[in-house]
């Protein structure tokens, strides 16, 4: 009987201690995700502080400069994972009609290693924005707003491994002045609708669930 009690005590020990190790090596290799942000955002045709710009943009939209210039920079907050980037998705709206988009751009794919930091630019040609009527809104009221989407899809290696392709979807608002810049002085992050702390959540409680099935087998 205390034979028995003695290996029942064994495998309790052995399958909590391979619980805790398993819960532990997930906590050191989860990935963290990427971090985003707007350095700056300039639109040429929406700077009234020069009187050749606002005479243009009043007579002529086709003599002045429509694109819309954005910087980005990215984080990768990992101590030890490589991330691997497909291209980025540019989307840019026009508020407040956030329904459909005015112009699109590309960021060729990229790879970034631990702790690194990139910044890429993309050039936005706007085809639905009607920029009179933006100009005139601007010198006005003093501010006008866009929301730029950005979506694209990483992979993480870490250690030896490379994982599959996660989905990154995050977007910002961003309001810009009548020199045509963003009127906040610091940089904007873009923040995602979803949560990552949800999928990491679920994969607690699968290893909890993984936990649990072994105590019942044994």
């Amino acid at each position: 009987m205390s034979e028995s009690m003695s290996c029942c005590r064994c495998c309790t020990s052995f399958i909590f201690t391979l619980g805790l190790t398993s819960l532990f090596l997930w906590l050191s290799l989860r990935p963290s995700s990427p971090a985003f942000y707007i350095q700056n955002f300039y639109a040429p045709a929406l700077n009234t502080t020069t009187t050749a710009t606002a005479t243009a943009a009043a007579t002529d939209t086709n003599t002045i400069n429509t694109t819309i210039a954005i910087n980005f920079k990215i984080e990768n907050t990992n101590k030890d994972k490589r991330i691997y980037y497909d291209a980025l998705n540019i989307t840019l709206y026009y508020r407040p009609n956030l329904s459909f988009s005015v112009g699109n751009a590309l960021v060729p794919g990229f790879r970034q290693g631990h702790q690194k930091k990139a910044f890429k630019q993309a050039t936005v040609q706007p085809v639905e924005i009607n920029w009179e009527e933006a100009v005139k809104k601007v010198s006005s009221n003093g501010i006008v707003g866009f929301r730029v989407d950005l979506a694209t899809n990483v992979r993480y290696k870490i250690i030896v491994w490379t994982t599959e392709r996660h989905k990154v979807r995050v977007h910002a608002d961003v309001m810009v002045d009548k020199q045509g810049k963003q009127i906040e002085k610091k940089r904007i992050k873009l923040k995602s609708a979803a949560p990552d702390r949800c999928c990491h959540r679920s994969c607690f409680s699968g290893v909890l669930a993984f936990f649990f099935v072994l105590l019942t087998v044994w």
